[in-house]
């Protein structure tokens, strides 16, 4: 079985929603990950300079395949989750997908989030888990993101409309 080496961006003031995102990912039968996030109890966040911590993230960051965010509101406000979104899209030869994680239950979600976003996904163990799979293989070029805007597009040559992309990426564009 495939596991899947994942960042999870959060704010440990609310991690509370980080703790229920891992159980619903360990609980997932038949679903293996490795959770590469910058640990609570790492003293970089209290002892570090900003610069440390934003080589800790890229550190943490680099073995992944996926990026997940959870999209709560206090995620517009935190000064990391530009800084995380930019390592993610930016840092790498091959950028990192982001997937937006809308918090159970939230009205309102993070329009920063959601803009920079792959996918966006429901707080539901079957959508994550299908959104982590759908994008962990798909390794988009520099180039690819340089081309985009905030907003996703098909690669050239790919089919539209009713017609399935040449390709595996069906979901992705839905």
């Amino acid at each position: 079985m495939k596991t899947y080496n994942l960042f999870i961006s959060h704010s440990w003031s609310y991690f509370d929603e980080y703790d229920r995102l891992i159980d619903l990912l360990e609980k997932r039968s038949y679903f293996k990950f490795k959770d590469y996030s910058v640990p609570k109890d790492d003293p970089i966040h209290t002892n570090g300079t900003d610069k440390d911590l934003y080589a800790a993230i890229f550190q943490q960051m680099q073995p992944c395949s996926v990026v997940l965010i959870l999209a709560g509101v206090y995620a517009t406000y935190s000064k990391w989750i530009e800084k995380e979104i930019g390592i993610a899209k930016r840092e790498f030869d091959t950028p990192k997908p982001i997937i937006a994680i809308e918090p159970w239950g939230s009205e309102k979600t993070s329009s920063v989030v959601k803009d920079n976003a792959d996918q966006i996904v429901k707080w539901n163990t079957e959508s994550v888990v299908s959104a982590i799979r759908k994008l962990a293989w798909w390794k988009p070029s520099r180039s690819y993101w340089k081309s985009t805007s905030s907003t996703l597009s098909l690669p050239t040559g790919w089919a539209r409309g009713g017609k399935e992309p040449i390709g595996f990426m069906s979901a992705c564009y839905q």
